[in-house]
This record gives structure tokens, C-alpha cells and sequence, in this order.
């Protein structure tokens, strides 16, 4: 069954700002989420008090979390690999 995908206001809002380029291939990567919101490369972030998620996209870094009872995942954040950790 495939996943919900919700996208964060301030994840969508950095999202519309990367180079086209940039944004076929995370595009490529959330939509995969809904059909595998766990795959192979995934971290669990341990520094989070919530059960949050990372995904690459080349150098970009998607964060989400996963609600398996209700079958939503929510895109909370996608930047650069650089800034994502950044206040989490």
C-alpha cells in the first residue's frame, strides 16, 4: 500500500529555491518514499527525540518522518548536506 507524502511548509519553501536539476532528482527520491518510505541507505537519526529519518539526494539531504499506523510520510526538511542538521 503506498505511503501519504506530506511536505512540511518550510521543507517546501527551501525545496522551490534549488536548481532544476536539483529538484528532478529529490523529486525522483520523495516520490520513491511513498512506495518504499524505509530504503536501502536510510539513517535514523539518533539525536532527535522523534523517530526521524534521513535520505540522500545527492548532496542534498531529505529528513522525514513515518507514520506506519496511518501510512503518511512527512518531508520536514530537505537542504544541503551542509545546513540540514542545523537546529534539529
Amino acid at each position: 500500500m503506498k505511503y501519504k507524502i506530506i511536505i512540511d511548509n518550510s521543507a517546501e519553501k527551501d525545496f522551490i529555491k534549488f536548481p532544476a536539476r536539483d529538484i528532478k532528482k529529490i523529486s525522483a527520491v520523495i516520490d520513491s518514499l511513498s512506495e518504499t518510505p524505509k530504503p536501502i541507505g536510510i539513517k535514523k537519526l539518533q539525536a532527535s527525540s522523534e523517530n526521524l529519518y534521513r535520505v540522500r539526494a545527492g548532496d542534498y539531504r531529505i529528513i522525514y518522518a513515518i507514520a506506519e499506523e496511518i501510512k503518511i510520510v512527512n518531508i520536514r526538511r530537505i537542504r544541503h548536506r551542509k545546513d540540514v542538521y542545523r537546529g534539529l
